[in-house]
């Protein structure tokens, strides 16, 4: 796991973006692998609908730590777990649940401020980073600011505040910045310049393509539940139209073959 640790923190230093294409289980795991992904990252909304709950901090810790160790168990490349706001109030009990995640083979997370206290976030975070010292895990921390994605002060100050944030979590041990609907380029231009970790955008209307925003600094880039959404969109559009008019044909448009999903996992 050290191993993969150490090539999480790599890929956060070449100058093309890292590109998460976010997966939900082990399955999309190891299909986003096959494709050409050089990490995987989860996204909270899509692991919480697979297992039957909404996206907010209501997924059971224990179910998210299951899924990271069938993830960790297919694929060979690290794995960076959406652990929401931490999936408790307390950072001692956060901390508890990080452990959970690094033990079923994480070696990155996302945890949010959300509405909260910045000052809860760097404590969450502090609380993570001596909990995880002990296992032998550099784990990679990277703090989500949600100025920009929950409208938390009026647009003129979010530049600003963003970079205090960012401020206040890297000094509590944080590696990296998410900052999700952060689209306009100077702005991402001074949040980049204000920070020297490395800045995660999430794939959003409106954002810039991975090549300018190479060029305004940004370290990674996330699809967040993107794929996820898409595909449940396409899903219950065949699934509608075969109970409505129990065609097949439409069920064969684009799909893998049975052969060629089942190497995925041989």
């Amino acid at each position: 796991m050290s191993d993969l640790a150490a090539t999480f923190r790599r890929l956060h230093q070449n100058t093309t973006p890292l590109r998460l294409a976010n997966a939900w289980d082990a399955g999309s795991a190891r299909l986003i692998e096959s494709v050409g992904a050089s990490a995987i990252a989860t996204t909270s909304a899509g692991v919480a609908w697979a297992l039957g709950y909404p996206d907010g901090d209501a997924l059971p810790i224990r179910d998210l730590a299951a899924v990271v160790a069938a993830i960790t168990r297919i694929v060979r490349i690290p794995l960076s777990v959406d652990a929401e706001g931490g999936y408790a109030e307390e950072p001692a009990g956060v901390a508890e649940n990080i452990a959970l995640l690094v033990d079923a083979g994480a070696v990155g997370i996302n945890i949010e401020d959300g509405a909260g206290s910045p000052d809860l976030l760097a404590a969450k975070i502090e609380r993570i980073r001596r909990i995880v010292a002990g296992k032998g895990v550099d784990l990679f921390i990277n703090a989500r600011v949600d100025v920009y994605l929950k409208g938390l002060v009026p647009e003129a100050d979010r530049v600003a505040e963003v970079i205090a944030r960012a401020q206040r979590y890297r000094d509590a041990g944080a590696d990296g910045i998410f900052v999700p609907a952060l689209v306009e380029p100077a702005a991402i231009r001074r949040v980049v310049e204000a920070t020297p970790l490395p800045v995660n955008l999430l794939a959003w209307k409106g954002l810039p393509p991975a090549a300018e925003l190479a060029s305004l600094g940004v370290r990674r880039l996330s699809a967040g539940s993107g794929i996820c959404q898409s595909l449940w969109g396409r899903a219950a559009g065949l699934a509608k139209a075969f109970l409505d008019e129990g065609a097949s044909g439409p069920l064969a448009e684009g799909a893998m073959t049975h052969p060629e999903i089942n190497a995925l996992f041989l």
